[in-house]
């Protein structure tokens, strides 16, 4: 028989009140905000107190077993940000978790202050340590817990209300859908099956091709269908030039670079970046831009290597600018990647001049994109992820915030 495993608001109310894990605090007279200590595991000042809330939680909810489970300090943090993450009563109000010298995060609970209504702080005798059960889960997220200020100035106990939940159940809960704990979502949206590319390309400023494909493997961008199909990559062939362009000099000098491709221009996805690498004779520089168009302003980002892989995305950053972008910065993160093939970038200059430009566009990352602009800068607006064979997932700006902020912290930087 499992330990029975307390519910997470109530337990983190009773650590609050006790007050002695580090850094764990209420933050105002009404209890409504407290802080969070949130310093990174691979800091190198962190210490194991630094995790003592998250350790807590995981013993607490029979996750982890001191002197029988191996120590497991990033998934401990992520378990307890995952379980707070669900609770609709409760949002983050500040992310100070960069402070290189206090790293914290500030909670607050959303609800009107009321009472302790409906707080229930015994453990459900029926939950197991390594399940949810689905009515805890109903009672949790029909917000049955909510805060106020006590009556009693000088009382530091808590106020509660008998568990009237049961009243809330239905008789048909086994026929609800099941409300155990899911992954975050955007996981399975950037899994490497789930990267699809938007692939366009341009002779001298006139678009002439576009084809969007799913390619877990990468693609290889090549200049003609007689290709070594024993290599890795899908090969996404570039057109003749002959239909396209009327400039006889023009066309031969575009099928001299499409010729140079050789083997391919090779884009891949690996781990959490995307790498490339030339395997043909024509040079080609890449550099991220805007959609619409590639920044000539600047020059490149930097050259295709020839004999080794080079990263050309790296998925942190820009899950690091999304969230400042969605925090009110007013810069959009960049993943749009341009390659200019068989010449120099076209620094300063007009790119439609330029033979052969490619456009690659990752369409999960787009659609992160345009969730945060959906969301906007308020917390109660809802946005739509849509992943494919499945139906579409609603959440919050602040959800959708925090799973954002959940991948970020398992990205290397």
């Amino acid at each position: 028989m499992g330990t029975p495993k307390p519910r997470i608001l109530p337990w983190l109310v009773s650590q609050l009140d006790l007050g002695q894990l580090e850094g764990v605090a209420w933050l105002d007279e009404s209890r409504t905000r407290f802080r969070i200590p949130w310093k990174h595991g691979l800091r190198q000042d962190a210490q194991v107190a630094d995790f003592g809330i998250f350790q807590a939680w995981a013993e607490a909810s029979g996750a982890y077993v001191p002197g029988k489970d191996k120590p497991d300090l990033s998934t401990w943090k992520r378990n307890f940000r995952s379980a707070l993450n669900r609770k609709e009563v409760l949002r983050l109000a500040d992310d100070q978790s960069k402070d290189p010298f206090d790293p914290h995060k500030v909670y607050e609970f959303v609800t009107p202050a009321r009472d302790f209504a409906h707080l229930d702080t015994s453990p459900d005798p029926n939950s197991r340590s390594s399940l949810s059960d689905p009515q805890e889960d109903l009672r949790e997220l029909l917000g049955d817990m909510v805060l106020e200020p006590l009556p009693d100035e000088g009382s530091s106990g808590l106020a509660i209300a008998p568990d009237h939940s049961q009243l809330l159940l239905s008789p048909n809960l086994d026929n609800l859908p099941n409300l155990a704990p899911q992954e975050n979502p955007l996981r399975q949206l950037l899994a490497e099956e789930q990267w699809e590319f938007e692939v366009t390309a341009f002779y001298r400023g006139r678009q002439v091709f576009q084809q969007t494909l799913f390619c877990p493997g990468g693609l290889r961008l090549v200049g003609t269908t007689a290709d070594n199909r024993t290599l890795p990559g899908q090969p996404v062939t570039l057109p003749d030039p002959e239909g396209f362009l009327t400039d006889r000099l023009v066309r031969e000098y575009v099928s001299q670079v499409l010729k140079g491709l050789g083997q391919g221009l090779f884009l891949w996805r690996s781990g959490q970046c995307l790498r490339a690498q030339r395997l043909g004779r024509s040079h080609s520089f890449w550099a991220l831009g805007d959609e619409l168009l590639p920044d000539s302003g600047r020059g490149p980002d930097g050259e295709v290597p020839k004999d080794q892989d080079g990263v050309v995305f790296d998925l942190g950053p820009f899950v690091t600018d999304l969230i400042a972008f969605m925090e009110g910065s007013g810069h959009s993160p960049r993943y749009t990647l341009w390659f200019c093939v068989g010449e120099s970038w076209p620094q300063d200059q007009p790119w439609i001049k330029r033979l052969v430009m490619v456009k690659v566009v990752p369409t999960c990352l787009k659609e992160l994109l345009e969730m945060a602009r959906e969301g906007g800068a308020s917390s109660l607006r809802t946005v739509d992820l849509h992943i494919s064979n499945s139906q579409p997932i609603s959440f919050t700006s602040d959800q959708y915030k925090a799973y954002l902020q959940d991948l970020m912290e398992e990205m290397d930087f």
